[in-house]
């Protein structure tokens, strides 16, 4: 399809940034949320880009999203004239120490202690009693379709015996 080289490089750029992309399947919206171009070159570029192999495409829920692979990475660098020390942001190590959350060891939250140490606090009786004793037995079958009178087969039970008759035996002849 063609489009202005601005909308591309807008579209390539972005790309490469991210290292991610995700884009409504409406090809009538004037505009991408995220980049000032219409969707519809979004849409028209990322799948060629995906037929050359340069992004991985999935799609769920009425939304396309497409990962850069390498052979992509390499190809923008040419694309936009970029140097190798800049990467997307898929590729990038978080520098931030984390946080600590309440339940973490360091600020003595709820799992605070030793590793091991844990487990139910004394005097307190865990788990089922002395007289539990579990059945796994049952009158009906189990497994797929076994809830109706007919055994889940749709036909009101086993196989023929609503259709057809009782037969006295093979070979045998009336007298």
């Amino acid at each position: 399809m063609l489009m202005p080289k601005k909308a591309r490089v807008a579209i390539c750029l972005y790309l490469f940034k991210e290292g991610v992309l995700v884009a409504e399947k409406n090809t009538h919206l004037p505009k991408h949320p995220t980049i000032d171009v219409p969707n519809l070159y979004v849409i028209n570029l990322m799948r060629s880009m995906k037929s050359r192999g340069f992004v991985r495409e999935s799609f769920c829920w009425n939304h396309y999203y497409w990962y850069l692979t390498n052979e992509g990475i390499i190809y923008l660098r040419e694309f936009l004239h970029l140097p190798e020390e800049i990467v997307p942001a898929t590729l990038k190590k978080s520098r931030a120490p984390r946080q600590a959350t309440p339940g973490d060891q360091a600020t003595g939250g709820p799992r605070s202690g030793p590793p091991g140490a844990g487990g139910p606090p004394s005097g307190k009786d865990v788990g089922p009693g002395s007289g539990f004793r579990p059945s796994f037995q049952s009158d009906r079958p189990f497994g797929r379709g076994a809830g109706g009178p007919g055994g889940g087969r749709g036909r009101g039970g086993q196989r023929g015996d609503y259709y057809r008759a009782p037969q006295t035996g093979r070979g045998e002849q009336k007298s």
